[in-house]
Protein backbone atom coordinates (compact mmCIF):
# COMPACT_ATOMS: atom_id res chain seq x y z
CA UNK A 1 0.00 0.00 0.00
CA UNK A 2 1.20 3.18 -0.95
CA UNK A 3 2.64 5.62 2.21
CA UNK A 4 1.58 8.56 0.63
CA UNK A 5 0.37 10.17 3.87
CA UNK A 6 2.33 12.16 5.74
CA UNK A 7 2.27 12.44 9.95
CA UNK A 8 3.65 15.66 11.12
CA UNK A 9 5.03 15.98 15.14
CA UNK A 10 6.04 18.75 16.55
CA UNK A 11 6.54 21.22 19.16
CA UNK A 12 8.31 24.85 20.07
CA UNK A 13 8.49 26.76 23.49
CA UNK A 14 8.37 30.20 22.28
CA UNK A 15 6.28 32.97 23.40
CA UNK A 16 2.83 33.64 21.57
CA UNK A 17 1.38 36.80 21.59
CA UNK A 18 -2.18 36.56 22.14
CA UNK A 19 -2.21 32.94 22.19
CA UNK A 20 -5.87 32.55 21.95
CA UNK A 21 -6.63 34.62 18.93
CA UNK A 22 -3.18 32.98 17.55
CA UNK A 23 -5.06 29.13 18.18
CA UNK A 24 -8.79 30.67 16.10
CA UNK A 25 -5.90 31.36 13.32
CA UNK A 26 -4.14 28.33 13.22
CA UNK A 27 -7.42 26.33 13.16
CA UNK A 28 -9.17 28.68 10.12
CA UNK A 29 -5.99 27.97 7.97
CA UNK A 30 -5.54 24.03 9.12
CA UNK A 31 -9.18 23.58 7.55
CA UNK A 32 -8.96 25.62 4.97
CA UNK A 33 -5.86 23.36 3.59
CA UNK A 34 -7.84 20.38 4.51
CA UNK A 35 -5.40 19.33 7.23
CA UNK A 36 -6.27 16.98 9.80
CA UNK A 37 -4.83 16.52 13.43
CA UNK A 38 -4.91 18.16 16.78
CA UNK A 39 -2.71 21.14 18.21
CA UNK A 40 -2.20 22.41 21.51
CA UNK A 41 -1.33 26.32 21.34
CA UNK A 42 -0.75 28.29 24.54
CA UNK A 43 1.05 31.41 25.72
CA UNK A 44 4.51 29.28 25.97
CA UNK A 45 4.27 27.87 22.78
CA UNK A 46 2.95 25.03 20.26
CA UNK A 47 2.57 21.03 20.41
CA UNK A 48 0.34 19.43 17.67
CA UNK A 49 0.47 16.13 15.43
CA UNK A 50 -1.26 16.49 11.97
CA UNK A 51 -1.41 14.33 8.96
CA UNK A 52 -2.54 15.12 5.16
CA UNK A 53 -0.97 14.29 1.79
CA UNK A 54 2.35 15.48 1.02
CA UNK A 55 1.08 18.83 -0.58
CA UNK A 56 -1.15 19.81 2.15
CA UNK A 57 1.71 19.15 4.80
CA UNK A 58 4.15 20.84 2.69
CA UNK A 59 1.80 24.07 2.99
CA UNK A 60 1.46 23.58 6.60
CA UNK A 61 5.22 23.44 7.28
CA UNK A 62 5.66 26.45 4.95
CA UNK A 63 2.84 28.39 6.82
CA UNK A 64 4.51 27.50 10.17
CA UNK A 65 7.95 28.20 9.04
CA UNK A 66 6.51 31.78 8.54
CA UNK A 67 5.55 33.02 11.69
CA UNK A 68 7.34 35.09 13.23
CA UNK A 69 9.59 32.85 16.08
CA UNK A 70 8.79 29.90 14.31
CA UNK A 71 11.23 29.81 11.40
CA UNK A 72 13.54 27.06 12.75
CA UNK A 73 10.60 24.85 14.20
CA UNK A 74 11.50 20.87 13.59
CA UNK A 75 8.53 18.88 12.07
CA UNK A 76 9.30 15.02 13.08
CA UNK A 77 7.72 13.47 9.56
CA UNK A 78 6.20 9.98 9.19
CA UNK A 79 5.11 8.38 6.07
CA UNK A 80 1.52 6.33 6.09
CA UNK A 81 -0.70 5.02 4.10
CA UNK A 82 -3.64 6.20 5.81
CA UNK A 83 -4.91 9.56 7.65
CA UNK A 84 -3.56 9.87 11.78
CA UNK A 85 -6.82 11.86 12.73
CA UNK A 86 -10.95 12.25 10.99
CA UNK A 87 -10.96 15.99 12.25
CA UNK A 88 -8.87 19.04 12.66
CA UNK A 89 -8.49 20.60 16.45
CA UNK A 90 -6.83 23.56 17.87
CA UNK A 91 -7.27 23.97 21.69
CA UNK A 92 -5.82 27.13 23.33
CA UNK A 93 -4.57 25.56 27.18
CA UNK A 94 -2.81 27.70 29.96
CA UNK A 95 0.52 25.14 29.32
CA UNK A 96 1.38 23.01 26.44
CA UNK A 97 2.31 20.72 29.18
CA UNK A 98 0.65 20.51 32.62
CA UNK A 99 3.31 19.12 35.48
CA UNK A 100 0.77 18.95 37.98
CA UNK A 101 2.38 21.12 40.14
CA UNK A 102 -0.07 23.25 43.08
CA UNK A 103 -0.59 26.92 42.27
CA UNK A 104 1.79 27.56 45.45
CA UNK A 105 4.48 25.64 44.37
CA UNK A 106 7.74 27.40 44.20
CA UNK A 107 8.75 25.65 41.12
CA UNK A 108 5.61 25.94 38.78
CA UNK A 109 6.15 28.41 36.54
CA UNK A 110 9.19 26.09 34.23
CA UNK A 111 10.35 28.29 31.31
CA UNK A 112 12.39 25.26 29.27
CA UNK A 113 13.83 28.12 27.53
CA UNK A 114 15.67 29.12 30.62
CA UNK A 115 16.28 25.61 32.65
CA UNK A 116 16.30 22.63 30.82
CA UNK A 117 18.39 19.02 31.06
CA UNK A 118 21.35 18.45 28.65
CA UNK A 119 20.00 17.41 24.48
CA UNK A 120 21.31 14.11 24.11
CA UNK A 121 21.79 12.71 20.52
CA UNK A 122 20.33 9.45 19.73
CA UNK A 123 24.26 8.00 19.93
CA UNK A 124 25.02 9.77 23.36
CA UNK A 125 21.21 8.55 24.95
CA UNK A 126 22.03 4.52 23.82
CA UNK A 127 25.44 4.97 25.05
CA UNK A 128 23.52 6.39 28.44
CA UNK A 129 21.27 3.26 28.46
CA UNK A 130 24.64 1.15 28.50
CA UNK A 131 25.84 3.27 31.53
CA UNK A 132 25.20 1.30 34.93
CA UNK A 133 25.80 4.05 36.55
CA UNK A 134 22.74 6.37 35.03
CA UNK A 135 19.08 6.24 35.88
CA UNK A 136 17.17 6.40 32.59
CA UNK A 137 13.48 7.47 33.76
CA UNK A 138 10.68 7.24 31.39
CA UNK A 139 8.40 10.54 31.60
CA UNK A 140 5.20 9.33 29.99
CA UNK A 141 1.81 7.73 31.20
CA UNK A 142 1.49 4.12 32.42
CA UNK A 143 0.18 2.72 29.52
CA UNK A 144 2.34 4.47 27.38
CA UNK A 145 5.46 2.44 28.78
CA UNK A 146 3.44 -0.78 29.10
CA UNK A 147 3.69 -0.34 24.94
CA UNK A 148 6.65 -0.32 25.06
CA UNK A 149 10.13 1.62 26.40
CA UNK A 150 13.90 1.02 26.80
CA UNK A 151 15.88 -1.27 27.74
CA UNK A 152 15.93 -0.83 31.65
CA UNK A 153 14.27 2.26 31.97
CA UNK A 154 12.41 3.23 35.06
CA UNK A 155 8.69 2.68 35.50
CA UNK A 156 7.40 5.22 37.58
CA UNK A 157 4.47 4.19 40.00
CA UNK A 158 2.21 6.42 38.80
CA UNK A 159 -0.64 6.65 36.05
CA UNK A 160 -0.22 9.46 33.87
CA UNK A 161 2.54 12.36 33.71
CA UNK A 162 1.15 14.55 35.89
CA UNK A 163 1.99 12.43 38.83
CA UNK A 164 5.62 12.02 38.26
CA UNK A 165 6.97 14.95 39.96
CA UNK A 166 5.14 14.00 43.42
CA UNK A 167 6.60 10.49 42.71
CA UNK A 168 10.19 12.09 42.02
CA UNK A 169 10.15 13.79 44.97
CA UNK A 170 9.06 10.59 47.03
CA UNK A 171 11.76 8.87 45.76
CA UNK A 172 14.21 11.55 45.83
CA UNK A 173 17.37 9.66 47.47
CA UNK A 174 17.58 6.77 44.88
CA UNK A 175 18.14 9.55 42.08
CA UNK A 176 19.46 12.76 43.87
CA UNK A 177 23.19 11.68 43.62
CA UNK A 178 23.27 9.92 40.01
CA UNK A 179 22.93 11.22 36.42
CA UNK A 180 19.49 11.36 35.15
CA UNK A 181 18.48 10.68 31.55
CA UNK A 182 15.09 11.31 31.09
CA UNK A 183 12.55 10.42 27.48
CA UNK A 184 9.37 10.89 26.31
CA UNK A 185 7.54 10.43 22.66
CA UNK A 186 9.00 13.57 20.98
CA UNK A 187 10.24 15.61 23.45
CA UNK A 188 7.76 18.19 24.60
CA UNK A 189 7.61 16.43 28.05
CA UNK A 190 11.05 16.61 29.31
CA UNK A 191 11.92 19.50 27.91
CA UNK A 192 9.45 20.74 30.76
CA UNK A 193 10.32 18.18 33.09
CA UNK A 194 13.87 18.01 32.91
CA UNK A 195 13.79 21.70 33.69
CA UNK A 196 11.84 21.20 36.72
CA UNK A 197 14.63 18.39 38.14
CA UNK A 198 17.13 20.50 37.24
CA UNK A 199 15.16 23.21 39.66
CA UNK A 200 14.57 20.38 42.32
CA UNK A 201 18.44 20.00 42.52
CA UNK A 202 19.20 17.58 40.49
CA UNK A 203 23.33 18.29 38.92
CA UNK A 204 23.46 15.88 36.45
CA UNK A 205 19.77 15.69 34.10
CA UNK A 206 19.76 15.46 30.34
CA UNK A 207 16.94 14.55 27.88
CA UNK A 208 16.67 12.36 24.43
CA UNK A 209 16.64 15.13 21.81
CA UNK A 210 13.78 15.00 19.80
CA UNK A 211 12.29 11.68 21.93
CA UNK A 212 11.61 8.19 20.91
CA UNK A 213 10.65 9.29 17.40
CA UNK A 214 14.06 10.36 16.60
CA UNK A 215 15.83 7.93 18.29
CA UNK A 216 13.61 4.86 16.23
CA UNK A 217 14.61 6.94 12.58
CA UNK A 218 18.28 7.98 13.44
CA UNK A 219 20.59 5.60 11.21
CA UNK A 220 22.83 4.80 13.50
CA UNK A 221 20.79 3.19 16.61
CA UNK A 222 18.18 2.23 14.34
CA UNK A 223 15.89 2.41 17.32
CA UNK A 224 17.78 -0.55 18.77
CA UNK A 225 17.45 -0.84 22.62
CA UNK A 226 13.56 -0.36 22.58
CA UNK A 227 11.19 -2.96 23.13
CA UNK A 228 7.66 -3.25 22.01
CA UNK A 229 6.19 -0.12 20.28
CA UNK A 230 5.88 3.26 20.62
CA UNK A 231 2.00 4.78 22.16
CA UNK A 232 1.45 7.85 19.51
CA UNK A 233 -2.42 9.69 20.15
CA UNK A 234 -3.88 9.33 17.24
CA UNK A 235 -5.17 6.14 14.81
CA UNK A 236 -2.39 4.70 14.24
CA UNK A 237 -2.12 4.04 17.92
CA UNK A 238 1.37 2.23 17.78
CA UNK A 239 4.71 2.76 15.55
CA UNK A 240 7.45 0.35 15.33
CA UNK A 241 10.84 1.85 16.85
CA UNK A 242 13.51 -1.15 16.48
CA UNK A 243 14.77 -1.36 13.40
CA UNK A 244 17.36 -3.75 14.39
CA UNK A 245 15.80 -6.97 16.67
CA UNK A 246 12.37 -5.73 17.05
CA UNK A 247 10.08 -7.24 20.34
CA UNK A 248 6.55 -7.27 21.83
CA UNK A 249 6.55 -6.15 25.51
CA UNK A 250 2.73 -5.40 25.71
CA UNK A 251 0.74 -8.22 27.39
CA UNK A 252 -2.94 -9.16 27.56
CA UNK A 253 -5.23 -7.10 30.39
CA UNK A 254 -6.87 -10.57 31.02
CA UNK A 255 -4.48 -13.38 29.84
CA UNK A 256 -0.60 -11.87 29.79
CA UNK A 257 0.04 -13.42 26.17
CA UNK A 258 1.92 -10.92 24.41
CA UNK A 259 -0.17 -7.98 22.81
CA UNK A 260 -0.15 -4.58 20.60
CA UNK A 261 -3.50 -3.81 20.63
CA UNK A 262 -5.25 -0.88 22.84
CA UNK A 263 -8.64 -0.29 23.31
CA UNK A 264 -10.29 1.75 26.22
CA UNK A 265 -12.46 0.41 29.06
CA UNK A 266 -16.27 -0.46 28.12
CA UNK A 267 -17.35 1.82 30.89
CA UNK A 268 -17.24 5.16 30.23
CA UNK A 269 -16.27 5.89 33.91
CA UNK A 270 -12.85 4.52 34.08
CA UNK A 271 -11.94 4.11 30.32
CA UNK A 272 -8.64 2.80 31.38
CA UNK A 273 -6.31 1.81 28.43
CA UNK A 274 -6.11 -1.79 28.07
CA UNK A 275 -4.37 -4.32 25.83
CA UNK A 276 -6.39 -7.12 24.65
CA UNK A 277 -7.20 -9.52 21.87
CA UNK A 278 -10.12 -9.18 20.07
CA UNK A 279 -11.24 -12.15 21.03
CA UNK A 280 -10.72 -11.50 24.60
CA UNK A 281 -12.30 -8.22 24.33
CA UNK A 282 -15.45 -9.82 23.05
CA UNK A 283 -14.91 -12.80 26.04
CA UNK A 284 -14.58 -9.67 28.71
CA UNK A 285 -17.46 -7.17 27.07
CA UNK A 286 -14.47 -4.96 27.36
CA UNK A 287 -14.17 -4.48 30.53
CA UNK A 288 -11.37 -3.99 32.58
CA UNK A 289 -13.28 -5.58 35.63
CA UNK A 290 -16.39 -7.37 36.92
CA UNK A 291 -17.57 -3.87 37.72
CA UNK A 292 -16.82 -2.69 34.55
CA UNK A 293 -18.19 -5.56 32.43
CA UNK A 294 -21.66 -5.15 34.42
CA UNK A 295 -22.14 -1.20 34.16
CA UNK A 296 -25.36 -0.26 33.02
CA UNK A 297 -23.37 1.97 30.52
CA UNK A 298 -20.91 -0.73 28.94
CA UNK A 299 -20.51 0.95 25.44
CA UNK A 300 -18.85 -2.74 24.36
CA UNK A 301 -22.39 -3.73 25.21
CA UNK A 302 -24.48 -1.19 23.89
CA UNK A 303 -22.18 -1.26 20.31
CA UNK A 304 -23.51 -4.91 20.17
CA UNK A 305 -26.79 -4.39 21.05
CA UNK A 306 -26.20 -7.53 23.38
CA UNK A 307 -29.66 -8.54 25.29
CA UNK A 308 -29.19 -8.69 29.04
CA UNK A 309 -29.53 -12.65 28.12
CA UNK A 310 -26.11 -12.57 25.96
CA UNK A 311 -24.42 -10.71 28.31
CA UNK A 312 -25.49 -13.02 31.46
CA UNK A 313 -24.39 -16.22 29.09
CA UNK A 314 -20.96 -14.62 28.43
CA UNK A 315 -20.21 -13.47 31.74
CA UNK A 316 -20.92 -16.91 33.05
CA UNK A 317 -18.36 -17.86 30.20
CA UNK A 318 -15.63 -16.70 32.56
CA UNK A 319 -17.26 -17.73 35.83
CA UNK A 320 -19.07 -14.40 36.76
CA UNK A 321 -23.02 -13.26 36.98
CA UNK A 322 -24.71 -10.05 37.63
CA UNK A 323 -25.38 -9.87 40.82
CA UNK A 324 -22.36 -10.77 42.39
CA UNK A 325 -20.05 -8.68 44.53
CA UNK A 326 -18.08 -6.07 42.07
CA UNK A 327 -14.04 -6.70 42.15
CA UNK A 328 -11.29 -3.80 40.42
Amino acid sequence: MAKDIRVLLYYLYTPIENAEQFAADHLAFCKSIGLKGRILVADEGINGTVSGDYETTQKYMDYVHSLPGMEDLWFKIDEESEQAFKKMFVRYKKEIVHLGLEDNDFDNDINPLETTGAYLSPKEFKEALLDEDTVVLDTRNDYEYDLGHFRGAIRPDIRNFRELPQWVRDNKEKFMDKRVVVYCTGGVRCEKFSGWMVREGYKDVGQLHGGIATYGKDPEVQGELWDGKMYVFDERIAVDVNHVNPTIVGKDWFDGTPCERYVNCGNPFCNRRILTSEENEDKYLRGCSHECRVHPRNRYVSEHELTQAEVVERLAAIGESLDQAATV
